[in-house]
């Protein structure tokens, strides 16, 4: 089972239903959500309420990206990038580097912090912050466009989707499969709780709801995982549960 974790890449919006190219009856309603989600998401920024925030490069990330055997000057696209720092390092391995973020304060933080100088300019309904190899999209991930973020070879995912309640996580997906051109390449990172009475060898395999998020529209495969014991943060009285760190890359059919 995906772990829910309000992960510095999360930005909470919604789209709608997997693998369509418009959207469903359904979306009607995600406005409803969206507004909700965005301005939690606004808030928290506000408050300077970031403990998700990790202050060093994911280390699967640079342990594994080199995986994809990228050429120089690959753009890779972040959706709902925060602050992090691995947009740092991916654009010190010759990368362009396109992330989208809700929260003026984070995209106003990560530049600051950085010691960038980004210039700004209007995009459609985005204001874009761009500093050499780096740009960020300020905005709603769920009003994007090809149009606005052009053309990109690879999609990095730390914990968008992890960030979201099961119930509109295929919201997420779709509208990513709206901006990912043919043949693009996804390196995504997930955290998964172990079910419980599973034995480590059932837990290398691709979790049941990533099959069913993202098996229309990408091919999948499961390149590493790593069990640890952890303790639940707001039950650090109940025994350490197993959770599995997974790297997973995909390519868009």
């Amino acid at each position: 089972m995906l772990k829910v974790i309000p992960g510095e890449t999360a930005t909470c919006n919604n789209g709608c239903q997997l693998g369509t190219k418009t959207c469903p009856p359904a979306l009607a309603v995600a406005p409803v959500h969206i507004d909700q989600d965005n301005h939690l998401w606004l808030k928290f920024w506000r408050d300077q309420r970031t403990d998700f925030h990790l202050p060093a490069v994911n280390p699967l990330l640079s342990k594994f990206w080199s995986s994809l055997k990228l050429v120089h000057g690959s753009r890779v696209f972040v959706p709902l990038c925060g602050k992090s720092l691995d947009m740092i390092w991916l654009a010190q391995q010759g990368h362009e580097v396109m992330g989208v973020e809700l929260s003026p304060v984070a995209v106003g933080d990560f530049f600051r912090e950085n010691g960038l100088q980004p210039v700004q300019r209007k995009v459609g309904q985005f204001t874009l912050w761009n500093d050499g190899k780096l740009s960020v999209l300020c905005g709603d991930y769920f009003t994007l466009t090809k149009a606005n973020i052009g053309q990109f070879d690879t999609v990095y995912d730390r914990a968008a989707l992890t960030a979201f309640p099961e119930n509109i996580r295929s919201l997420y997906v779709t509208q990513l499969r709206r901006l990912v051109p043919d043949n693009a390449q996804m390196f995504f990172l997930t955290v998964e709780d172990a079910a419980e009475g599973t034995t480590m060898k059932q837990e290398n395999s691709v979790d049941e709801e990533i099959k069913t998020l993202y098996s229309a529209g990408f091919e999948i495969d499961l390149a590493y995982v790593e069990s640890v014991f952890e303790a639940d943060p707001e039950e650090p009285e109940l025994p350490a549960r197993r959770a599995e760190y997974k790297v997973y890359r995909l390519c868009a059919r």
